[in-house]
């Protein structure tokens, strides 16, 4: 099966918290399987992100990035369980990681669903007529690719992580909670840059 439909990328998503490449390939892998999948992906360890998204995210740091020049500054705030995980290196390299592609990056929102409605249904409208002209059927699906190529812009959690393009940010999330043992939230961030 060389094809494998949004919709059982997307309901493998939600069923694991994996992130949507890793759970593009392991449906390749398994041929469409649904259940096979989550078994690739329990193997590779992404799916213990799921079970761990749960759990609260009390301690953490507040990151800051200042570019050279100092044109650009960031703060991110990363979460995670213990205080002890907080003060790891690994964890501390992560939300510098995360100021860094704030500043490079320049999203606007966190995660999809804090963009306010209002806007959704602009770039929707915008979609929709882009996509007129085109058989009923497929306006659905290009309107919903245009959106989630619009969400990859300007959602954190969304985009290529600078510094591999493969991998997105909620992708290195998960591998992260995979190793470190504990869920790691985003809270927030702030992105200023001289003159805006």
């Amino acid at each position: 099966m060389s094809q494998i439909s949004a919709k059982l990328v997307a309901d493998l998503r939600a069923q694991t918290g994996a992130g949507l490449m890793d759970c593009k390939k392991a449906l390749l892998e398994a041929a469409g399987d649904a259940e096979q999948a989550i078994a690739i992906l329990r193997k590779k360890g992404v799916a213990t992100a799921a079970k761990k998204a749960g759990r609260d995210a009390s301690e953490g740091i507040v990151e800051s990035y200042i570019h050279l020049g100092g044109k650009v500054g960031v703060l991110v705030e990363l979460k995670c369980e213990t205080d002890f995980v907080a003060k790891n290196d690994d964890f501390k390299a992560i939300a510098k990681d995360l100021a860094m592609h704030v500043a490079a990056a320049s999203p606007l929102y966190v995660n999809r669903e804090d963009v306010p409605e209002e806007v959704v249904e602009k770039e929707r409208e915008i979609a929709v007529s882009q996509a007129e002209g085109k058989p009923p059927q497929a306006i659905q699906k290009i309107v919903e690719g245009k959106l989630d190529k619009y969400f990859s812009t300007i959602c954190l959690m969304e985009q290529p992580f600078v510094k591999n393009p493969d991998q997105s940010i909620r992708d290195l999330l998960t591998e992260n909670v995979s190793k470190m043992g504990e869920n790691l939230v985003i809270g927030r961030f702030a992105r200023f840059q001289l003159g805006e």
